[in-house]
């Protein structure tokens, strides 16, 4: 395990090369998507932003180079992810909304389905959308418990060779598109007669009446996240759309979900550090009726010194989550689930702290820290909820026999 802490000099102009981008297309739409209140015109005002992110090669840039992208490193991904969300949270979540949906089809596809589920993803132009979709509107903590348990509501059954899928989900980004016709790619997580599976519905099998827009969701954070509930009625797609075997559904979904577990640590962290800097500028230059700046007093000293030590813990985390998620170390899984449990739950509690720093001022919406926590509430329930699905899985890993305590840290 080499273990090094300093940035090579083609990371810290990734760094700056994304940090440029979130200035130039994201810190302009910030205020606009939280000022207007219908949720579907929010999320539409950073379609452009997406169009720029294609255009720049961000898309790409979620892609293993094996598939025609340009992925690089763990460390990487993270660099960009981090300051994507310092900006805006809710663009990177829309956005790592492809990644989600892609990764079961690396892992499972075919050559030739592979290759036609990424062309739109791989293109210059546009702003194409791949969703993952597996939560349903009665909850899906227990999407994989075998029956008699519910579970996935959502089915896909064979008449001749086509699966004909029925059922609604909820909660993805961009499930019925930006224009309400569908996404480019929707894999769907469904019961089939071999178990739970997966299959991927491209956009030219959602026609007239066949996907309902049921409901946008006007989320209180994260408002450029188009957050929807739709409803799959008789979607007909090609019987070699089903994505690995029948059955394998689980294990797809659970592959997936452990790289954005991972950013979600990345994602709290860019809410932190944005709410730091806003809360230091204030008890730097506030006195609030005092004679000094707050800062002088010890304890929103503490708060502050507290807050920033906890940012740096979860941006290490996470950044060794994803390092090793990407180079497909053994300990990924438990690198990935510690770091979307911890990074979310921090960053809760250390915007909640550190808008004590600031006072009443910070209740008020036309002051910016309120809405960092709005968003950061998100992260402990937003891909996979800690306590149904995250705490659950970290309870896998200790009770496995060949668990031991030191192998995530290299140190056995």
């Amino acid at each position: 395990m080499t273990v090094g802490f300093t940035l090579s000099p083609e990371q810290l102009e990734l760094k700056d090369y994304a940090r440029a981008f979130a200035q130039e297309h994201l810190a302009p739409l910030v205020d606009r998507v939280r000022a207007t209140t219908d949720p579907h015109e929010a999320a539409l005002l950073a379609r452009p932003a997406h169009e720029a992110a294609v255009r720049a090669g961000l898309i790409k840039g979620m892609i293993p180079e094996g598939f025609g992208g340009a992925m690089g490193s763990g460390i990487d991904a993270a660099l960009v992810t981090e300051e994507l969300a310092a900006v805006m949270p809710d663009f990177v979540a829309s956005l790592g909304g492809v990644l989600l949906a892609l990764t079961p089809v690396y892992f499972g596809g075919d050559p030739e389905q592979t290759k036609r589920f990424l062309s739109p993803f791989l293109a210059d132009e546009g702003a194409p959308q791949a969703v993952m979709a597996l939560s349903e509107p009665a909850g899906t903590a227990n999407f994989a418990a075998p029956p008699p348990a519910e579970g996935i509501r959502t089915t896909a059954v064979l008449d001749g060779d086509e699966w004909v899928i029925t059922g609604e989900k909820q909660w993805s980004a961009n499930l019925a598109g930006w224009d309400g016709t569908g996404p480019e790619l929707m894999v769907v997580v469904c019961r089939t007669p071999g178990g739970l599976s997966l299959i991927g519905i491209e956009h030219e099998h959602f026609t007239a009446g066949n996907l309902k827009l049921v409901e946008t969701m006007d989320l209180p954070g994260l408002r450029g996240h188009l957050t929807q509930r739709v409803r799959l009625e008789a979607v007909r797609v090609p019987r070699a759309n089903l994505i690995g075997q029948e059955g394998q559904g689980a294990d797809l979904t659970y592959l997936a979900f452990t790289a954005s577990s991972a950013a979600v640590g990345v994602m709290a962290t860019g809410s932190m550090r944005a709410a730091f800097d806003i809360a230091l500028r204030f008890a730097k230059e506030q006195t609030r009726g005092g004679s000094a700046p707050i800062i002088e007093h010890r304890p929103v000293a503490d708060i502050l010194s507290d807050a920033k030590g906890r940012i740096e813990a979860t941006r290490l985390l996470s950044w060794r989550a994803l390092d090793a998620v990407a180079s497909g170390d053994p300990a990924g899984l438990e690198l990935a689930l510690h770091a979307k449990v911890f990074g979310s739950e921090t960053a809760v509690d250390v915007i909640h702290r550190l808008i004590q720093v600031v006072g009443v001022q910070a209740y008020n919406k036309a002051f910016p820290l309120i809405h960092h926590l709005l968003d950061a509430v998100a992260y402990p329930v937003f891909e996979g909820g800690n306590i149904g699905v995250r705490r659950r899985q970290l309870q896998g890993v200790l009770r496995d026999e060949g668990w031991d305590p030191l192998a995530a840290s290299g140190l056995v």
